[in-house]
């Protein structure tokens, strides 16, 4: 279904719902290349929405590789596993329930991003802490200034090295009846960091 190596699936390609949010292609690219991925790699994808970080993961770290997509919302699990059967991945279990809770019988990490936590970000990146191997990385999006604040201080909590800020405004071009405009979409905050 998709024949390439890099990342960025376009977001027409993917099983979508209004009541399921999308990591948008651009941004999963760049969150894609922030977690560093190779072959065999263990990844975590928390709150995994339409499954789109999910896919694009699995097809980085390959058949020898092993996601985790986790969400508390069945329409998400429901239309991940559409999505993975859709791109024919194979190497990605699907949790449904509370990060929270099932973070800790997951195996150690190599990379974890984190999307949609229903307002338990600083917690679930503690919990996140403790499963991520040393060296290991970690990538979270954030839409709220709120969560963006209380993201950085957990991680100055929890002394992450290489902590980067990126925020990514993305405008997509439309077709109108008098030519092409460009419209804005949110401004996506990517927050990555390794851990010691």
């Amino acid at each position: 279904m998709w024949n390439y190596k890099t990342p960025g699936i376009p977001d027409e390609e993917f099983e979508r719902t209004e009541e399921v949010p999308i990591t948008k292609e651009e941004v999963r690219a760049i969150q894609i290349s922030k977690a560093r991925l190779s072959l065999g790699q263990t990844v975590y994808d928390i709150g995994c929405g339409s499954g789109s970080i999910s896919v694009e993961a699995a097809l980085q770290v390959e058949s020898s590789g092993k996601v985790y997509a986790i969400d508390f919302d069945l329409k998400a699990v429901e239309l991940t596993k559409k999505n993975l059967e859709k791109f024919g991945v194979s190497n990605v279990k699907v949790i449904l329930g509370n990060a929270k809770e099932k973070i800790s019988e997951l195996p150690e990490a190599d990379a974890i991003f984190i999307g949609g936590t229903g307002g338990d970000t600083k917690e679930i990146i503690e919990l996140c802490h403790r499963k991520l191997k040393s060296g290991g990385r970690i990538v979270v999006g954030v839409i709220l200034i709120e969560t963006l604040f209380s993201v950085l201080e957990i991680m100055d909590k929890l002394d992450f090295t290489s902590v980067d800020i990126t925020q990514i405004t993305i405008s997509k071009s439309r077709k109108t009846s008098t030519g092409t405009m460009m419209l804005a979409r949110n401004p996506v905050t990517v927050i990555s960091a390794t851990k010691f």
